[in-house]
């Protein structure tokens, strides 16, 4: 069941990412080139490769055990996605046909498939919460990434990192926010995972 249902999310997964690949270069106002940039800066295209890449590893894996905690951590990474979009995104464009589509299977499809994977075969005894600070490394290096980039560019794939529009000042407290609901994310995960794995 496990592999069986990994190769199903991780096929889901590559279909909405090519499919947003597609779109991107289809619909592009920029170069190739730039445009190939900014689809790899938005943290919802990052989350979801690595987890199609993940969901792909253990479909053909021929024991496909991971060590506890890894896959909690893409987890957390999808499941912000998910909230953030719903939360403050999901009101600032109204994609309609394919790309509805696709934005509701990066959005919203992939994090409850992530959660439900979770569920059934996360190591939740083993969670730790001394992992959380190595699962923050990533959306950290995200952050000053396309901040770096944004400074030089111009574009900021995200309106509440948008240096330009806001100050750096309010993009740094939005950013402090976001780390801080990452951070207690991490940490409902881990409490819930060893309550289930006491039940």
């Amino acid at each position: 069941m496990k592999k069986t249902l990994a190769l199903l999310f991780c096929l889901i997964g590559w279909f909405a990412l090519i499919g947003q690949y597609y779109l991107t270069i289809e619909n592009r106002t920029t170069s190739i080139l730039e445009a190939n940039f900014r689809f790899f800066t938005y943290f919802t295209i990052l989350t979801n490769i690595i987890v199609s890449v993940y969901f792909t590893v253990l479909a053909f894996k021929k024991n496909p055990n991971q060590k506890s905690g890894i896959l909690t951590a893409i987890t957390v990474y999808i499941t912000v996605v998910g909230f953030i979009y719903q939360i403050i995104l999901r009101g600032t464009w109204h994609p309609t046909g394919f790309q509805r589509l696709i934005d509701e299977l990066l959005h919203s499809v992939m994090p409850v498939l992530a959660i439900i994977f979770w569920y059934l075969f996360e190591n939740k005894a083993n969670l730790k919460y001394s992992q959380v600070p190595k699962w923050t490394i990533f959306p950290i290096l995200y952050l000053i990434i396309i901040l770096i980039r944004g400074s030089l560019s111009g574009f900021y794939p995200y309106p509440f990192v948008d240096v330009t529009n806001l100050g750096f000042t309010k993009v740094l407290t939005n950013s402090l926010w976001i780390s801080v609901f990452f951070i207690g994310l991490s940490m409902l995960y881990i409490k819930i995972g060893k309550l289930i794995a006491k039940s």
